[in-house]
């Protein structure tokens, strides 16, 4: 995205396609001279910022095109830090379409996708990791999805990276000074100091990648697979946690012979339940081919929900079965089903069981219960930074090798160049989460994902 932020930039800020309303963005330098030029009612070049004015809108060639609502922002109190003017017409597509024709024939050009909000990071109005996290505002499918962009937009990333980083760039600075004096062999930074800010750094990353399963579960929900034999109850299961008959139940083995993937959301947290084929020796090639699915879907899940049938399912065949399965992924839960009409047999396996009865809703609650809790554990609901974008885990991944090299120097005694080297590169590192450090690369990967108007 080649950015050049004396141009004015135009787009539609809600969704295309008919509506009640639509509302069309103008931002930079002669955003009120352009909507001033399509506007009768007021000269809204003599209009103050935050304020509304009702008029109406011509065409370049002079044609009405709507009755409308401006609504004007004056720099630098606006999102993007420009003059900033929003137009809401009713939501014909028709005429959105010619009132942002109109706009560019009075001098702006279509915005490209995330422009305002890059905007809004290049004049100061919010770091990077504030501008990623409205794309996540805008993407967020539950509450838990909702609660954790708001977190992040409101700075609690961005202020633990600026605590880290502020005391590494003091003690980088004091080990620097010594360079000068190198042959008076002083010491300036105190090397226990250093090591106790080194831990501090160190938990603090480590802390913040830890949240990273829970935070990127949040924000695209948890891969959450059901398998089983033949008849187990799998499909009975999910429809019992969608509420629904989405998946098809009958006694005949091998009903389910392709994945069926449907979200559940609870407490907040969006749950994907994966049904699959039953694991057995395959009858045919295409139940072959809805095995093999059910194994790749097993590998790649955050948790495996493994049911079995309490009744008819004997110890040493659950456990040949768990084998199988954890030879993929050891995340299990096992899942005693028609607990309702016979106890489930003693658990001879190292993962947690609960029985339920999926036909009749039999202990589901803590079923649910025990999957947010698994998920959520103790900083949900807590205002504790939680890390939920991968590009942020990666730069503090990267920062935590420079910080164990750092610590690894400290401790044989190098001099202190190396030592200031590898904390100068935690400090990049600490800088590419919240954009103190960039490059137009890194933006324009971070803002083409955005949706133009944003």
């Amino acid at each position: 995205m080649k950015q050049q932020l004396n141009d004015t930039i135009v787009a539609l800020s809600t969704p295309p396609g008919e509506g009640a309303l639509g509302v069309i963005r103008i931002s930079g330098p002669e955003a009120i001279a352009i909507a001033n030029a399509m506007f009768r009612g007021k000269d809204l070049r003599e209009q103050p910022g935050y304020s509304v004015h009702y008029g109406k809108l011509y065409s370049s060639e002079g044609e009405l095109l709507d009755e409308v609502v401006v609504t004007l922002f004056r720099a630098p109190h606006s999102y993007t830090g420009q003059d900033v003017v929003e137009i809401s017409c009713h939501g014909s597509p028709y005429i959105l379409t010619e009132v942002l024709q109109t706009a560019i024939a009075h001098g702006a050009r279509a915005a490209e996708p995330g422009e305002f909000t890059m905007r809004a990071f290049l004049n100061g109005k919010m770091d990077l990791t504030q501008a990623e996290a409205v794309a996540d505002l805008i993407a967020a499918r539950s509450r838990g999805a909702h609660d954790l962009a708001m977190r992040q937009l409101r700075g609690g990333i961005a202020d633990e990276m600026r605590h880290l980083r502020r005391q590494l760039i003091r003690i980088a600075g004091l080990i620097e000074l010594e360079l000068d004096f190198g042959e008076e062999d002083v010491e300036f930074a105190d090397r226990n100091q250093l090591r106790n800010l080194l831990d501090e750094v160190e938990t603090g990353i480590t802390s913040l990648l830890d949240s990273f399963k829970l935070g990127n579960a949040i924000k695209r929900g948890v891969p959450v697979v059901i398998a089983g034999r033949p008849n187990a109850g799998k499909s009975t299961l999910l429809n019992a946690l969608l509420r629904e008959d989405r998946a098809i139940v009958s006694e005949i083995p091998g009903t389910t012979r392709d994945t069926i993937q449907e979200v559940v959301n609870i407490r907040g947290i969006a749950f994907r339940f994966i049904d699959t084929a039953g694991i057995r020796q395959a009858q045919d090639r295409i139940e072959a081919i809805g095995i093999q699915r059910t194994l790749d879907e097993v590998e790649k899940a955050a948790i495996v929900l493994y049911i079995f049938d309490a009744q008819a399912t004997a110890p040493g065949e659950v456990t040949r079965d768990l084998e199988q399965l954890a030879a993929r992924n050891p995340a299990m839960l096992v899942i005693a089903n028609k607990t309702d009409l016979s106890a489930p047999p003693p658990a001879h396996w190292p993962y947690p069981t609960i029985g339920i009865s999926a036909k009749t809703g039999h202990n589901l609650d803590e079923l649910r219960h025990t999957l947010y809790r698994h998920f959520a554990g103790p900083q949900a609901g807590t205002d504790t930074p939680i890390l939920s974008n991968a590009r942020h885990a990666g730069a503090l991944r990267k920062a935590l090798e420079n910080l164990r090299d750092a610590r690894t120097a400290l401790e044989s005694g190098l001099s202190g160049d190396l030592i200031a080297l590898d904390i100068r590169k935690i400090i990049h590192h600490l800088g590419e989460v919240t954009g103190e450090i960039t490059t137009d690369d890194l933006l324009d990967m971070i803002f083409r994902e955005f949706c133009i108007g944003k």
